[in-house]
């Protein structure tokens, strides 16, 4: 049976070429070029994969995605969006998304994006060993630890690594719950996968749960498992998956993103070793290690009243920061050669290095994105690659001519010029005023989640993209 894909685009044009070259290898496609559209698309059928556009005339595709995973949880979804969005592309990962692919869109590598996602193929730095080219120069790397069923990770040699390394070693022979912090795409599943690795239960599951991708309805089905017509939908018995890892490790990304009524439940099964399943009336004992993982200040999250207090310091026995990847150093040249191997490898090509310029780029750009965005640059600059060496040419736009305000370059306000607003001479511009800030302060606050900050507005999300939209607040580097 063919893969079944939805498009999702508000250009015509672009929806039939990217069908029609899908159905040449063999995928069944449908289209959809509004979010409502796409909506009642998904309700009505099954899709294997879904494409969507970032921005669409109806509404964008972080909301798109929300939606998505409320009605069908379980369908990869992958943005396309230009590289002006990289910083969209990337909350939009951390809400659950599978990938993102930058525009223009190169037929080759989404293609390669639609069969890793359809494999569940998500990992970004850990890889079983590369095959070598054959007569190529290795490029160079750091140190690499690798472990048992061919798990490999590359360390790096600056300080930094080196100190996370150590955290590694010091802590995996323990069994205290860790909280690795860092920002989307630094690696935090790798560091969860050592400590795994070097436990004395490797020998037993490593099971990953990505929180920010499980809806608020099925969240305590899919940890916790439940019993057949416990709710509506409930048409067989489902193990959770905490009785997947027992003996083992779990490892709970984007923690933030559990529910308060999940995190009760949550702080039960660290507690008291049992969990319940839904519907049921008897525990179920279990023995499991917890580390999690988190891009937001869980302690600030405490004081705002969003995550439970009890829960963090039961999580909190031991803390590892991974940095991002602008602050590696010397690193940033190991991570790029390491994902160069892997491009090879994927694409079955032969080149050999970056040329210099190329090198000097790569040091400079402030990789918001961090190890998945670099990992998505090399492989797409391997692929249009010709030569031996990959050129400064076959780099994103964005990339090679990057304009950075160093002095608010970790602002978390990433508003651009197009939401800057003249002083205003009257009580209703001031009233407008007042409030197009207030909007902003909140966003800034709640990391742009617009649910969250819709909650803390007293809003309902409709009138705040009516409200965004009518006081021209646009979250990221979009350029309407």
């Amino acid at each position: 049976m063919r893969p079944s894909v939805l498009i999702i685009d508000d250009d015509p044009t672009f929806c039939l070429m990217l069908k029609s070259f899908l159905s040449k290898k063999d995928f069944a496609t449908e289209t959809a070029f509004s979010g409502a559209e796409a909506i009642n698309q998904v309700k009505n059928n099954n899709f294997d994969i879904v494409l969507s556009d970032f921005r669409l005339p109806d509404t964008d595709g972080l909301e798109l995605l929300e939606n998505i995973r409320e009605i069908k949880p379980g369908t990869p979804v992958i943005i396309m969006t230009s590289y002006a969005d990289i910083r969209i592309a990337v909350k939009a990962m951390k809400i659950g998304a599978y990938e993102y692919v930058t525009k223009p869109v190169n037929p080759d590598e989404i293609l390669l994006t639609i069969k890793n996602a359809l494999n569940r193929d998500k990992d970004i730095m850990v890889v079983p060993p590369p095959a070598q080219v054959a007569g190529k120069n290795e490029h160079p790397t750091g140190k690499k630890s690798t472990l048992k069923n061919g798990f490999e990770y590359v360390e790096g040699n600056s300080d930094t690594a080196n100190r996370i390394m150590q955290y590694i070693d010091v802590v995996a022979p323990t069994n205290l719950s860790v909280i690795i912090n860092g920002e989307s795409g630094t690696g935090k599943e790798y560091v969860a996968k050592m400590i795994h690795q070097k436990s004395s239960r490797s020998h037993k599951p490593f099971v990953s749960i990505d929180c920010g991708a499980l809806s608020k309805e099925l969240a305590a089905s899919e940890l916790f498992g439940h019993i057949k017509g416990s709710f509506t939908g409930a048409i067989s018995d489902k193990t959770g998956q905490f009785v997947f890892a027992d003996g083992g490790t779990i490892f709970l990304d984007e923690i933030g993103n559990l529910t308060y009524e999940i995190q009760v439940q949550l702080l039960r099964a660290i507690q008291e070793r049992r969990i319940r399943k839904i519907g049921s009336n008897q525990d179920v004992e279990i023995d499991v290690r917890i580390i999690v993982a988190t891009n937001e200040d869980l302690m600030e999250a405490v004081k705002k009243g969003n995550f439970r207090e009890d829960l963090y310091h039961r999580l909190n026995e031991f803390t590892i920061v991974v940095p991002s990847l602008r602050d590696r150093g010397t690193d940033i040249d190991i991570f790029a050669g390491h994902f160069l191997n892997l491009a090879n490898t994927e694409l079955s090509k032969s080149v050999d290095d970056f040329d210099d310029e190329v090198k000097a780029i790569f040091r400079k750009y402030s990789w918001p994105g961090n190890l998945r965005e670099m990992r998505n640059v090399v492989r797409r600059a391997v692929l249009l690659t010709s030569g031996n060496l990959v050129k400064k040419e076959t780099l994103p736009h964005e990339i090679v001519f990057e304009k950075r305000d160093d002095s608010n370059a970790h602002n978390t306000n990433q508003f651009n010029t197009q939401n800057h607003v003249e002083q205003p001479s009257d009580l209703k511009s001031l009233a407008e005023k007042t409030e197009r800030e207030l909007i902003i302060n909140t966003l800034v606050k709640v990391n742009y989640n617009k649910s969250k900050a819709a909650t803390l507005l007293k809003i309902d999300r409709k009138t705040l993209y009516n409200k965004m939209k009518l006081y021209k607040i646009l979250t990221g580097n979009e350029d309407e």
